[in-house]
């Protein structure tokens, strides 16, 4: 069942989102074929992590990323990928990660439902 998001919320989400880069499931697969170096983020809440991720992400939920994200990842120079559950949440982590100086971070198209369309339930 899709999720229905409020005008408020999809007004912040578009505004955001000609600011940071977003990244598809294939360039997120060529990545990790080519060996590019990057951490991928899982920004969605707790109870949506315990139900399944995608492999190797490290989980930093969205209301606690601006807090916790120097102490995980200290440089600002590395390749970030976020996910949430749907691509909107991830838009709008990226963009304040940009905003903290984080200067190579992605959204990831259609996150985690993308992600089981295409691979199956983590």
């Amino acid at each position: 069942m899709a999720k229905t998001h409020s005008p408020g919320f999809l007004n912040l989400v578009n505004e955001a989102k000609p600011r940071i880069r977003e990244l598809s499931l294939k360039q997120l697969e060529q990545f990790k074929t080519q060996g590019d170096p990057f951490i991928l983020i899982d920004v969605r809440e707790d109870h949506e992590w315990s139900k399944g991720h995608i492999p190797g992400a490290l989980h930093i939920g969205k209301g606690i990323l601006e807090r916790d994200i120097q102490s995980s990842v200290p440089e600002r120079d590395k390749t970030l990928v976020l996910y949430c559950g749907g691509g909107y949440r991830s838009i709008l982590a990226a963009d304040n990660l940009q905003k903290m100086g984080y200067t190579n971070v992605y959204s990831l198209e259609g996150g985690w439902s993308a992600w089981q369309e295409a691979h199956g339930a983590s």
